[in-house]
């Protein structure tokens, strides 16, 4: 795809304002229009995750940006796979994947924000965080009774905790694009009949039996409460400096595609240019090379 290709493609699925926004106005079977198809999928995306990587190589000396890619979604949308197609042909000395389980007894003394704070990739650094600090306004709003372990006073557990948190999320979020963390956020959009589909998938093959968790359909059965959260959160919480987009999952490569498309775009945008040496370290570079063919 061509940065044109690209710019319309992402235009579908970026949400940098949140007024009026409405999860059922996305498509999870969506498949780009005529931007992409099906039979060039493959070679998109092979094509994608070699221009990112050349990218992440002018990231990494510069150590001055960061990019953080959020990632969000059901049981069974594509979250790992998505993130180790895009991420395969990437130099692991420069990326650092978090993945957030429920919060550790240390975790839970400490403000929710805490432990994401912790994991924030340094400069020069690719950061990715499957789930996030965004689990504390969807599962623990799915399930208020994770509140009970959080230790928080009795008085701050009031009806307006959820805002109060989507409020704090969204200063945070600025507070870190202000430092030189480029963040987007990927809401990997699955139907409720894709997960089905991929569940029995899961159980009927044996080796996948080992990702499933009897967990995983007592959560389908807060489908609904789930997608009122999401709705909420990304209304409150999407802007310009991290904006959310909302990733068609039902077709695999569909995700793959635009994951890596607005992962080019927003690197693409720092206008990172190859570092030279300064002249003193460029004379030293010659002596040594003298020297070598001196030997």
């Amino acid at each position: 795809m061509n940065p044109k290709q690209i710019r319309h493609l992402l235009a579908r699925y970026r949400i940098t304002d949140g007024k009026g926004f409405r999860l059922k106005d996305y498509d999870p079977g969506d498949t780009g229009g005529k931007v992409v198809a099906r039979e060039n999928s493959d070679a998109l995306l092979a094509a994608g995750i070699a221009r990112l990587s050349e990218l992440q190589e002018l990231l990494y000396p510069h150590s001055t940006w960061a990019l953080l890619c959020v990632f969000q979604a059901m049981d069974a949308a594509g979250k790992d796979g998505t993130i180790k197609h895009v991420m395969s042909g990437i130099n692991p000395q420069g990326v650092q994947v978090t993945a957030f389980k429920p919060p550790s007894p240390e975790e839970q003394a400490h403000d929710f924000l805490w432990r994401v704070s912790r994991a924030l990739p340094p400069r020069g650094h690719i950061g990715i965080f499957n789930r996030s600090h965004y689990e504390e306004v969807l599962a623990v709003r799915v399930h208020p009774e994770f509140l009970d372990s959080q230790g928080l006073p009795q008085r701050l557990r009031g009806k307006k905790i959820w805002d109060h948190r989507l409020r704090d999320i969204a200063n945070w979020e600025s507070y870190i694009a202000r430092q030189g963390t480029v963040m987007m956020k990927f809401y990997l959009n699955v139907s409720l009949e894709e997960q089905k589909r991929r569940f029995f998938e899961g159980l009927d093959n044996p080796n996948k039996n080992w990702k499933f968790s009897p967990a995983d359909i007592t959560e389908r059965h807060h489908w609904d409460d789930y997608m009122q959260a999401y709705e909420e959160a990304i209304r409150a919480t999407a802007t310009p400096h991290a904006p959310w987009f909302i990733v068609p999952a039902d077709q695999k490569w569909v995700a793959r595609l635009v994951v890596v498309s607005a992962m080019i775009e927003a690197l693409e945008d720092l206008q990172l240019k190859p570092l030279e040496a300064p002249p003193e370290i460029r004379a030293r570079l010659a002596e040594m090379r003298q020297t070598l063919l001196e030997e």
